[in-house]
């Protein structure tokens, strides 16, 4: 850990090329994708593709803990991510082109997992327990307004130019420019080396049970896995039955959508610094499947598809902060990359299923039954963590910020 004190605006834009990349993928192509009538759960597989690296980034997350350092594997990674975005605009959004698609959105998608790796074990050693809640809505804030930039901004390019290669070539450019707020950053104390990769590798694996072994962690679990918060609405996709163009669809989904959630990030982090964080991100989550419920009941029109578009997106933006807020609280320091990355790849398990859940049901039915089973979901998924809790692990325990995990380097 270093004493030196960091501002959260610069985890902002560290993160701005995970966002890009999935709002690349959820907005960009999807909008385009479907105007070439491709239907909505091809749509939706691909964005679920775009989301499977991310169920399963903590099988690799121990290499950003014990080689290189962070700010190394934030360059080689970010590189990779704008290259990934990049090269996307060059095949055709149509059918033809959606396996080629897939593959380059899914190995663009490996890459910024080691970049999002690389941050938040920044933000793990360099973050003070009180402030977590606050750093992790500058941190969300960062990665939904990327999602609002490579989602609204490469549409808007492309749809005004013509040209979805001078779209992906500009966004992925943006991209490499966060780089420099690494300047701001210091490198944190790694782990201890152990001799070899095997001791190493050990060590951060006892450093993963100790926040197992604690109910603080074991709940972040759970909670990681239920279908809450999940914003996994395909918007983009849905938009022409609200009569809503393109350029509505680059506003609330792109741009105004990446302010709108950071905004709710920034919310959402304050919230949680004043209040229970897992509890927090289960009532967070339940407001949004309020905001789905309200679109589905009320009139079909431009204005409406805006307005409970950006609610809903507002919604996201508090779920993601008390997610980066519970979860930094569980794992304190240590291997920060493996531990952080084994609960979000939990959490991203519910936004894949979600995502292609979304996308199935709108083709077996409509979008009604949609938003009404994704709120379904999240309302049960509330009342299972709210028996978890009281029935099965009522006992109080300090705060995991107080407890020095297995394996943590002292503070230098």
């Amino acid at each position: 850990m270093t004493d030196r004190r960091v501002h959260p605006w610069l985890f902002l834009v560290l993160v701005l090329p995970f966002g890009v990349m999935s709002g690349y993928a959820a907005v960009t192509l999807a909008y385009q994708l479907k105007m070439a009538g491709v239907t909505v759960a091809a749509i939706a597989a691909l964005v679920a593709l775009s989301i499977l690296p991310q169920t399963w980034k903590f099988l690799w997350a121990p290499i950003v803990d014990i080689t290189l350092n962070q700010k190394k594997w934030y360059v080689i990674s970010c590189i990779l991510s704008a290259v990934g975005i990049g090269v996307t605009g060059f095949f055709p959004a149509t059918k033809a082109g959606l396996a080629a698609l897939s593959t380059v959105v899914f190995v663009g998608s490996v890459a910024t997992t080691f970049l999002a790796m690389s941050i938040e074990s920044m933000i793990a050693h360099c973050t003070p327990d009180e402030l977590r809640g606050r750093v992790s809505g500058w941190y969300q804030a960062g990665n939904l307004g990327g999602y609002g930039i490579g989602g609204g901004l490469a549409l808007f390019l492309a749809q005004h130019f013509n040209s979805p290669q001078l779209a992906s070539t500009i966004t992925g450019a943006l991209c490499l420019l966060c780089c420099l707020a690494l300047l701001g950053v210091p490198t944190p104390t790694r782990l201890p080396h152990q001799g070899s990769v095997w001791r190493d590798v050990w060590v951060t694996v006892k450093d993963v049970w100790q926040v197992m072994r604690r109910r603080t962690g074991i709940l972040a679990f759970i909670l990681c896995f239920l279908p809450i918060g999940s914003g996994a609405a395909p918007f983009a996709s849905i938009a022409p039955e609200w009569s809503a163009s393109a350029d509505t669809v680059a506003l609330v989904s792109g741009v105004m959508g990446g302010v709108i959630s950071a905004l709710g990030c920034l919310c959402g982090g304050w919230i949680c610094d004043r209040m229970h964080r897992q509890w927090a991100y289960v009532w967070f989550g339940l407001c949004q499947a309020a905001a789905g419920i309200s679109m589905a009941l009320f009139p079909r029109s431009h204005e409406m598809f805006i307005f409970w578009t950006l609610i809903y997106t507002f919604t996201s933006g508090l779920a993601y902060a008390a997610f980066s807020a519970f979860v930094l609280e569980a794992i304190g320091k240590g291997a920060a990359a493996t531990k952080y990355n084994a609960l979000a790849s939990l959490s991203n398990v519910p936004i894949w299923y979600m995502t292609s859940l979304d996308g199935w049901t709108h083709d077996r039915w409509n979008s009604t039954r949609m938003f009404f089973i994704e709120a379904g979901l999240a309302i049960s998924a509330a009342i299972v963590f709210s028996i978890l809790v009281k029935f099965l692990w009522p006992a109080r325990e300090p705060s995991s910020a107080n407890v020095q995990p297995a394996g943590a380097p002292l503070a230098d």
